[in-house]
């Protein structure tokens, strides 16, 4: 999900490591992204504060990994955490830690993610997301380089890179008081901004060819070969989940054992195929669920591209519907 760098001879050495590296996903050659590159490079090896931005799908947490192989603290923690998914109840002690005893169910103590991550990198995704009374506790860990857990009255210096993610755009989200102007400029020491897939249109056929060998290794198929006409097309396609989808949608030709469509090509498809014998909204997405899910053996990322949405997106319509009883 990254691109090739030409004229940076240590991440063109990169690029012979073996699979599984985050190199490994170098693919392309958008000048853009080399600039990227070449910012990459220098903030992982001052291992200062990275802000990554861009649209979702479009590789922010590869190149996160990428920073962290190229610089010193390579063999050192990487530590993951989606700022989405934190619960005000529970987000301090998850990010700082807690004291046995700090709260009701505290039986022993926990480090938290800042002092897990010690001497290596903490990754903040979604950092857009981060509620905003946690916001002058992470800036208190970057200008003091320390974090007290809940229930201790001493802070602890801790050693950590940090490098954030966020697909919002987070100079209007400080204009309209969801986010902290002076964490923002924190964080903003170094801004790689990763360009959708859209503007990388010539790089396109080099992903095509990467995924179609990686899909059709992983299902023990022949690689997917697309004609003149088709590659046309997922050039000129304006790929609203950026690479991501379109991983997904090669994927999910493998897993179908047919060609891979284009989103809207599946819809015409299926609407030629399906004669539904309703019209109420609610049994209509009932039906396209069930059979996304169907159709990929129940995996809700491939289901998701089948039917062009978000995986966050499938994961609240099934929670939805099985709360409801509307899916078996």
């Amino acid at each position: 999900m990254a691109a090739t760098v030409t004229n940076c001879s240590s991440l063109e050495s990169l690029k012979s490591l073996p699979p599984g590296d985050p190199a490994s996903l170098i693919v392309g050659d958008d000048p853009a992204v080399n600039r990227v590159a070449h910012h990459a490079q220098r903030a992982a090896q001052v291992e200062c504060t990275v802000l990554i931005t861009g649209e979702t799908g479009t590789g922010k947490e590869v190149w996160a990994r990428l920073l962290r192989r190229l610089g010193p603290r390579h063999n050192k923690p990487f530590v993951p955490v989606n700022c989405a998914a934190l619960t005000s109840t529970l987000a301090e002690s998850q990010l700082f830690g807690h004291e046995k005893g700090a709260f009701t169910g505290a039986a022993g103590a926990s480090l938290g993610v800042f002092r897990a991550g010690d001497r290596g990198i903490v990754f903040l995704d979604e950092v857009g997301d981060m509620p905003l009374e946690l916001q002058p506790k992470l800036l208190r860990v970057l200008q003091e380089g320390e974090v007290t857990p809940v229930g201790s009255a001493h802070p602890e210096h801790i050693d950590v890179q940090i490098i954030a993610a966020t697909n919002r755009d987070l100079q209007k989200e400080v204009a309209e008081g969801n986010f902290r102007e002076d964490l923002y400029y924190r964080l903003n020491l170094v801004e790689l901004h990763m360009p959708p897939l859209r503007n990388r249109m010539a790089d396109i056929p080099a992903f095509i060819d990467f995924f179609s060998r990686r899909h059709a290794d992983r299902y023990q198929q022949s690689a997917w070969m697309p004609d003149a006409e088709t590659l046309k097309k997922f050039c000129e396609y304006r790929w609203p989940g950026n690479i991501r989808q379109l991983s997904y949608v090669i994927e999910q030709g493998y897993v179908l054992e047919q060609e891979p469509l284009l989103p809207n090509q599946l819809r015409q498809n299926c609407s030629k195929q399906v004669d539904l014998p309703f019209t109420d909204l609610t049994r209509l997405r009932k039906a396209a669920v069930e059979q996304a899910m169907r159709a990929t053996g129940g995996h809700k990322g491939r289901a998701a591209s089948l039917l062009g949405i978000h995986p966050n997106t499938m994961t609240r319509m099934l929670a939805q519907q099985q709360d409801s009883g509307n899916i078996d």
